[in-house]
């Protein structure tokens, strides 16, 4: 039997996250996806002791860092029943699956702004493609990135574990990225205005993994719209 496709929403960390938390049990839900990225241990340890209060089940998925240590693994499957988990395609990312054989084949690989020359070769150490689709539309297709060249053909031969939708907006704008700490032109954001820079997502469904994040700065309830309204479009 064929699995369900899930769309989770999300708690992001670049602002008011704490808020975000609070939410899980005003709005009774009981799954959604955790995207620690500007965290620091002291900072994921507040988050999961924040989580721990509320009546949260499960975390279906989880945006790794480098600097995570392998007990948080543990503890997010354990607790949690975390599935799928994604890092940024590094060289300190190969060290870090090296050094978590045993979730190897559920770390999938995100495509960022630019797809390193050796990320099939990273792949080749991980579960797959954990595919950012507000990234390949805005890098891949409509600045059209030589580096995604011969993106499609990496998603024939490796598995794609996950998704991440973000918005795309109408016109590009400079983005300075407080964590990689450059500056890009882009189109994609992770705050939606308004549910129509969401439409882009149509084109990808081929594409979609079991498991499909909302990476959004949005609050949750907002983003309880977004995950029926993406719904809708993708007939799910």
């Amino acid at each position: 039997m064929k699995k369900k496709k899930k769309i989770l929403v999300s708690i992001t960390t670049t602002s008011n996250w704490p808020e975000k938390v609070k939410e899980i049990d005003e709005l009774e839900l009981k799954e959604v996806a955790i995207f620690p990225t500007t965290l620091i241990l002291r900072g994921r340890k507040m988050l999961y002791g924040l989580l721990e209060k509320t009546k949260l089940v499960s975390i279906p998925h989880a945006h790794l860092r480098d600097d995570y240590e392998s007990w948080e693994l543990d503890y997010l499957t354990r607790k949690y029943k975390t599935e799928v988990f994604n890092i940024h395609p590094t060289k300190a990312a190969v060290e870090f699956i090296k050094n978590n054989r045993n979730y190897k084949d559920r770390i999938f690989l995100e495509n960022l702004i630019v797809i390193p020359d050796n990320f099939s070769e990273i792949l080749n150490q991980g579960g797959g493609v954990c595919l950012d689709l507000s990234h390949w539309e805005d890098f891949g297709v409509l600045q059209k990135g030589i580096s995604y060249r011969n993106f499609e053909k990496i998603l024939k031969i490796y598995k794609i574990g996950g998704n991440h939708i973000s918005a795309i907006r109408q016109r590009k704008y400079e983005y300075c990225d407080l964590i990689e700490k450059i500056n890009s032109i882009r189109y994609n954001d992770h705050y939606l205005r308004k549910l129509s820079e969401l439409g882009y997502v149509k084109k990808y469904k081929s594409y979609l993994a079991d498991i499909i994040s909302i990476e959004l700065e949005n609050p949750l309830r907002e983003q309880l719209k977004v995950k029926k309204y993406l719904k809708k479009i993708l007939n799910l």
